[in-house]
C-alpha cells in the first residue's frame, strides 16, 4: 500500500496531525448541528435564521474538506465518521424538537464559540510545527468568527 510522505518530522506531525483531525471533528459536527437547528427553527425570524444557518453549514463543510485534504497530504489519514465526530466534537448538546428562533441562535452562537475557542488553541499549537497548517486554522477561524458575529447580533 502507497503512504503518503509527510515533510514534517514525526514531533511535528504528531501535533499537527492531532490539531487537524481535531478541526475535522469539529467542523463536520457544526455542519450537522447548524443543519439539525436549519431544519426545525420556528419563530417570527424563522426564515433569516433558516437561510442564515445554511451559510453556516456551506462555511463548516467547505472547510472540513479543506482539513481533511490537508491532512491526507501530510500523509495523516482524515476521519470524519460519525462515531469519532460523536465522541471527539467540542460542541455541547443541539436542541432537539422544534427550536424557537432565540434558542436557535443561541445554540449556534454557543456551537460557534466552541469551535472557535478550539480553533484558536489549534492556531497556538501549529505555528511552530507547520505554519502552513496554522494559516489555514487562521483563514477557518475568520469564516467562523464573522458568522459568530451575525448570530451574536441576531439576538442583540
Amino acid at each position: 500500500m502507497y503512504v503518503v510522505k509527510s515533510p514534517l518530522s514525526d514531533a511535528s506531525l504528531k501535533t499537527v496531525s492531532e490539531a487537524l483531525q481535531g478541526a475535522l471533528v469539529d467542523l463536520v459536527d457544526l455542519a450537522l448541528v447548524a443543519k439539525q437547528i436549519h431544519w426545525n427553527v420556528v419563530g417570527p425570524r424563522f426564515r433569516s435564521v433558516h437561510l442564515q444557518l445554511d451559510e453556516v453549514v456551506a462555511t463548516a463543510r467547505t472547510h472540513s474538506d479543506t482539513v481533511a485534504e490537508r491532512a491526507a497530504a501530510l500523509g495523516v489519514p482524515p476521519d470524519g465518521r460519525a462515531a469519532t465526530v460523536a465522541v471527539g466534537s467540542g460542541i455541547g448538546v443541539t436542541p432537539e424538537g422544534w427550536v424557537d428562533d432565540s434558542t436557535a441562535v443561541a445554540a449556534v452562537v454557543d456551537a460557534l464559540g466552541a469551535v472557535i475557542g478550539r480553533m484558536r488553541e489549534r492556531i497556538a499549537a501549529t505555528g511552530d510545527p507547520d505554519p502552513v497548517t496554522q494559516d489555514l486554522f487562521i483563514q477557518v477561524t475568520a469564516d467562523l468568527e464573522k458568522q459568530h458575529w451575525m448570530f451574536q447580533a441576531e439576538n442583540g
